[in-house]
């Protein structure tokens, strides 16, 4: 797979110059950093690259409850009780619920702003767009600027060329932070590594949010193909996809067929338990994980774990490894698995 990769690598290393562009070096924010004093109690803590920002080693993640319609009670329960319990870092996006999640989280930063560090994308890939977004991101979550604003998922290299080209997205990532609209800036991604490499190799991103299992070594592994060399640019390291909607877990009962979308399809449960997957997740050496949640029930129990974890040693992640082998498919269904593009 590691020959695969390389041999299929599809950015090549003149792409940086031949864009041309002089990208702005990375700023302070104009914003002091929020503290929530729980978490200090609550969970071990992590330096979230150079932000200067200590955040738990589990956070919330803005997607499975927080961007259901209709749901808003149920989401002020989760994110009042996460809070509570030592959380500090939210994660959320324009395109969860088409909004959904940026609301339910905004009812709670109405009042409790100063306690969490807030976090959204743009989906868009020009500067018009993802301003556009952003005025839409602040109103829905009650806020004059988020702690730090991403690149949401990118994929390919025309994505690539389109976020750095003229009006492209990059543009307003660097006039969302010199208006103060947020602090920091970041880049996302689930698909393939080799964008997401040349992507942090060309701009200086504050933080990398990557999706990353116990299913990860098996392909297009971003755990040695990109965290290594994010770690070594001292980036915040953001880790999700824990248990991929449920699908990595043995708990999970597959839907009938036709009930789920086709890239999905799946009649196997998974081979881990929650506590194995976000075991494997929070033994990796990232700033955090963050993880979705249905009830206050499954929050509670998620800190409660994080509060005493120790870490796998290398033959206990191997072992969760070799057990997802066998849903390798579903618990990376959002990678890259047309090889002959």
């Amino acid at each position: 797979m590691v020959n695969e990769l390389n041999r299929r690598g599809f950015l090549g290393t003149g792409i940086a110059a031949a864009l041309g562009q002089t990208i702005p070096a990375r700023g302070a924010g104009k914003h002091p950093l929020p503290f929530n004093p729980r978490t200090h109690n609550a969970m071990p803590m992590n330096n979230l690259g150079k932000t200067g920002y200590r955040v738990g080693i589990l956070s919330l993640g803005g997607q499975a409850t927080l961007e259901i319609p209709g749901k808003e009670a149920e989401s002020e329960a989760i994110i009042n009780r996460a809070i509570d319990l030592g959380v500090n870092y939210i994660d959320s996006a324009a395109g969860y619920g088409k909004g959904t999640s940026e609301k339910h989280i905004g009812l709670v930063l109405k009042t409790r702003r100063k306690e969490a560090f807030v976090t959204s994308k743009t989906s868009d890939r020009t500067y018009d767009g993802s301003m556009r977004l952003l005025d839409q991101t602040l109103r829905s979550m009650n806020t004059d600027h988020l702690d730090l604003w991403q690149i949401h998922n990118l994929q390919t290299k025309k994505e690539f060329d389109q976020i750095f080209g003229k009006g492209g997205a990059i543009e307003a990532l660097v006039k969302a932070r010199e208006q103060g609209m947020t602090n920091f800036l970041g880049v996302t991604g689930h698909y393939e590594p080799n964008v997401l490499i040349e992507a942090i190799k060309r701009f200086p991103f504050d933080t990398i949010l990557m999706a990353i299992n116990a299913a990860d070594r098996h392909y297009l592994s971003f755990i040695e193909h990109l965290l290594p060399l994010a770690q070594q640019m001292k980036l915040g390291t953001i880790s999700m996809k824990v248990a991929t909607r449920g699908r990595v877990l043995s708990s999970w009962t597959p839907p009938p067929l036709e009930q789920q979308p086709e890239r999905l399809r799946t009649a196997l449960p998974g081979t881990l338990t929650i506590q194995e997957a976000l075991s494997y997740n929070l033994s990796l050496p990232v700033s955090t994980t963050i993880i979705g949640v249905d009830t206050v029930a499954q929050i509670e129990q998620n800190v409660a774990f994080a509060s005493t974890f120790m870490p796998l040693s290398e033959a206990e992640k191997r072992d969760l490894e070799k057990r997802t082998l066998p849903i390798v498919r579903q618990a990376l269904y959002f990678r890259r698995w047309d090889l002959g593009a």
